[in-house]
């Protein structure tokens, strides 16, 4: 059973801010484990070693060609032909905070719940990301 999941990487983050491409950088693999995949990814990927797992779902049928697809539809997928830094790594996003903010809102007003200022933490970003890659 496959697993989609969103990782982390405060040292790639702090590697994107410092280039210009914001702080609110995730990953988006499909494995059938998310423990080994990140074992892979600890190894230096992208120039990180303290990559985690922010969250991940059962991915069903979805492959990872086909949630990278969906997910740059909504959001700005990095070339990494662009950066040397990442070496080939695909799957890699830059993430508008003001998108996941309004996907909170509008999920809080369906829900018939109170709208007001939301304070986004990683797992909001992930749920954001898990939810339109599986769309």
């Amino acid at each position: 059973m496959a697993v989609i999941f969103v990782a982390k990487s405060a040292t790639v983050t702090e590697w994107a801010s410092d280039v210009g491409l914001g702080k609110n950088i995730y990953w988006v693999g499909v494995d059938e484990d998310a423990d080994t995949a990140l074992a892979a990814l600890n190894k230096g990927f992208c120039g990180g070693s303290d990559w985690t797992v922010v969250a991940n779902a059962d991915a069903g049928a979805v492959t990872a060609e086909q949630a990278i697809e969906r997910l740059s539809k909504r959001e700005k997928l990095i070339d990494p032909k662009l950066y040397p830094r990442l070496r080939g790594a695909v799957g890699l996003f830059r993430v508008k905070a003001e998108n996941v903010e309004n996907h909170l809102l509008v999920k809080k007003a369906l829900e018939g719940g109170e709208v007001a200022a939301v304070k986004l933490k990683p797992a909001d970003f992930a749920a954001y990301l898990l939810t339109n890659a599986q769309r």
